[in-house]
């Protein structure tokens, strides 16, 4: 199979998620792919996925879209005054409901590659400070293997269902070690594979933006997590997302006996990743 050249993949993603920003598509990584009433497609995913009525009604208009496969801030249990950065924030969704947790002393950092993206959750921005008077959010433009941020920098780095759509994952995993203090934590929902997939699914556009053909085994995800350097790692495999996404019908896995040519169920393939570790408190890393 040829490999795929790391530019065309982000230029591939960059482009999906622009339009998605733009609403001149659907997200394919959640159920608002099916058409229909796409707010509370994302709404029941979110819940679905652990977030409270609470935090989804003080989120800002649009903010959700329907791009979550885990609830990494519950995960991180933020506190006040921590630094926070949001791997691949999309429209903020996450950013704005950790910037609620750590409170006026603390900051919540977004970073997405899409500017599209960017320009969205900056016009929630405005929203989030009239509603809770704070003005401890900002969003940076830059690729997740590259981060704009200083060394040690942060106490916890989130994201939800991004870097499995990254060509170079165990950059993405060095740079959240370079950026987090000593003792900072990392708490990251991603989409994994159980098993490799066919040769179909991973040329398919549909599935690469729709987070399945750029996913990692789950293997290789807990090699590349040690080999940065973080300690005390969990992995928590949660299936059970995947196959809410094709009761939904989900365009990624609508396709999938086309794709896959298989009769076995998408969460065979793939799950849901939880993945928790920590920086050692004295800093060191494996280079």
């Amino acid at each position: 199979m040829t490999q795929q050249d790391p530019n065309d993949i982000r230029n591939t993603v960059r482009e999906g998620y622009g339009r998605i920003a733009a609403g001149e598509a659907s997200s394919c990584c959640g159920p608002s792919c099916c058409g229909g009433d796409s707010t509370g497609t994302s709404a029941q995913l979110a819940q679905s996925l652990g977030y409270s009525d609470q935090e989804l009604a003080e989120l800002p208009e649009g903010a959700n879209l329907g791009l979550s496969c885990g609830n990494p801030v519950a995960l991180a249990s933020l506190r006040e005054g921590e630094v926070v950065l949001d791997l691949g924030s999309g429209g903020g969704f996450d950013v704005f409901i950790a910037g609620r947790k750590v409170g006026p002393s603390g900051r919540a950092i977004g970073v997405d590659m899409t500017p599209e993206m960017l320009a969205r959750a900056r016009r929630n921005l405005a929203t989030y400070q009239e509603q809770t008077g704070l003005d401890n959010v900002e969003f940076r433009l830059g690729e997740i293997e590259h981060l704009p941020l200083a060394d040690n920098s942060v106490d916890v780095v989130i994201s939800n269902c991004v870097i499995n759509l990254s060509p170079d994952k165990p950059a993405v995993w060095r740079e959240i070690a370079r950026v987090l203090r000593p003792g900072g934590r990392v708490s990251v929902s991603d989409i994994a594979l159980l098993r490799p997939l066919p040769a179909a699914a991973v040329a398919s556009v549909e599935a690469l933006v729709g987070c399945v053909a750029g996913a990692a085994l789950v293997d290789d995800t807990k090699e590349m997590v040690r080999a940065a350097g973080l300690v005390e790692a969990e992995f928590e495999m949660k299936s059970a997302y995947i196959d809410q996404m094709a009761d939904w019908s989900d365009p990624v896995f609508r396709g999938w006996p086309r794709i896959f040519r298989t009769a076995r169920k998408p969460s065979d393939f793939v799950t849901s990743l939880a993945v928790h570790a920590r920086m050692p408190s004295g800093g060191s890393r494996v280079n």
